[in-house]
């Protein structure tokens, strides 16, 4: 590989173990280290008190459905004011305001206002993507802007319908987005002066974020647009394979799931449902070849914008019952025989991560709901409301769930007694 984090990447993480025993700590992108949605942290607070867990701060900022990465004690987000987007930089022990930097003017969208993607940070810089498909790097320590560049406009192309929501993916050398337009399905873009490296397909993004992945041996990068499923050679953009699976509505949100070494995920609301891929390797290079698929309105599993996680060959997913609609049941399905073991009816909509054994659920009610992730029975252990209207998933550093809203971010201590010891 000529990308030298992308290569320690992927030897980490698929060297044979799960990405669930990555070392813990930060939280430095979409959905977690392993872009998954998966933390190794252990010893969290159990039982939770039932008022909550303590809350350690709360700093007010303003709109937007950005997601919060957390790096060596810097948590970075997205917002807008009536006037602007912003990435803005808070101390992640105190919730002190570092900096706030203006990124672009402020996004209005019939389905929400202000950015929907989350920042990417390394010790480096913060790379982010705002609602209009802008994308900017910056300064980690001062939030500095250091390049912009608008990704539609570049590539003669328009923002996604209900607005950009991908995630960026950082290699060494590159930023990579989902760009959507007619040029360029994805695009790479160097890090130090935001010029332009690779483009690669064509057409709409739809809303899901790449992921790095090592499927029947070869490192690539997969790619969920809006027409269906591909992986990409990450230094070069060459398509390696694809497969079809276009949605109501360019609606392929949640991110691709890596299931085994060969196996990767993908599923999609608007009671479209959910297939697993085998990436398998022939003469004339890399195929894939669905091995379970259940679609329609009677899938076990329609992701809406909820990325699944995976704990002992179980998943655990939120799965969207009708065309959008208000029904979201929370289901666990076994891996080896594709059944479903249990399943939490009317459960309702939000988004989660896997952390020490536990889901850790935000709610579109701003509530915190805890469930035991075990194939056993559907158990919750704790719910108790942090928030107002949220839609981002939790994100979790050094004992930290770090959460918000279109007011404010918040951060709950969920190590507790356990952080003495």
């Amino acid at each position: 590989m000529k990308s030298g984090i992308l290569s320690v990447f992927v030897a980490v993480v698929f060297s044979g173990t799960c990405p669930h025993t990555l070392p813990a700590g930060d939280w430095p992108q979409f959905l977690g280290p392993g872009r998954n949605g998966i933390s190794s942290e252990s010893g969290l607070i159990n039982p939770i008190p039932k008022d909550g867990p303590k809350v350690v701060w709360r700093t007010p900022l303003g709109t937007g459905m950005s997601g919060i990465a957390v790096h060596s004690g810097l948590a970075v987000t997205m917002f807008q004011t009536d006037t602007a987007q912003f990435v803005a930089g808070l101390d992640a022990e105190s919730g002190k305001e570092q900096w706030r930097t203006s990124v672009a003017p402020a996004y209005e969208n019939a389905m929400g206002n202000g950015p929907r993607a989350t920042p990417a940070i390394d010790g480096r810089q913060i790379v982010a993507f705002t609602g209009e498909g802008i994308l900017v790097a910056l300064a980690r320590d001062s939030g500095k802007l250091l390049w912009s560049v608008n990704v539609p406009e570049t590539l003669a192309g328009v923002p996604a319908e209900y607005g950009v929501a991908c995630s960026p993916v950082l290699t060494e050398k590159t930023v990579i987005v989902q760009s959507g337009t007619t040029q360029a399905a994805v695009s790479a873009w160097d890090r130090k002066t935001g010029k332009l490296i690779w483009k690669a397909g064509s057409g709409n993004a739809g809303y899901s974020s790449p992921i790095l992945a090592s499927l029947a041996g070869v490192p690539q990068l997969v790619v969920f647009d809006a027409s269906g499923v591909s992986g990409l050679d990450p230094d070069l953009g060459t398509e390696l394979w694809n497969y079809p699976f276009p949605t109501e509505y360019d609606c392929n949100t949640a991110n691709p799931v890596q299931v085994g070494d060969r196996q990767i995920l993908v599923s999609a609301g608007e009671n479209h449902g959910a297939v697993i891929l085998e990436i398998q390797k022939t003469a004339s290079g890399l195929q894939a070849e669905p091995v379970w698929t259940s679609l329609g309105k009677d899938s076990q599993l329609r992701a809406e914008w909820q990325t699944p996680v995976i704990l002992n060959d179980h998943l655990y997913g939120l799965d969207n019952s009708g065309s959008a609609g208000p029904i979201t049941n929370l289901v666990c399905i076994r891996l080896s025989d594709r059944k479903t073991v249990w399943q939490k009816t009317r459960f309702g909509k939000g988004n989660l991560i896997l952390a020490d054994g536990r889901l850790w659920i935000s709610t579109m009610k701003g509530e915190l709901v805890v469930v035991d992730a075990t194939p056993d029975e559907f158990r919750e252990t704790h719910r108790s409301t942090v928030l107002e209207t949220t839609r981002q998933a939790p994100s979790l550093a050094k004992g930290f769930l770090f959460l918000r809203d279109d007011k404010d971010v918040v951060c709950l201590d969920v190590q507790g007694s356990a952080r003495a010891r």
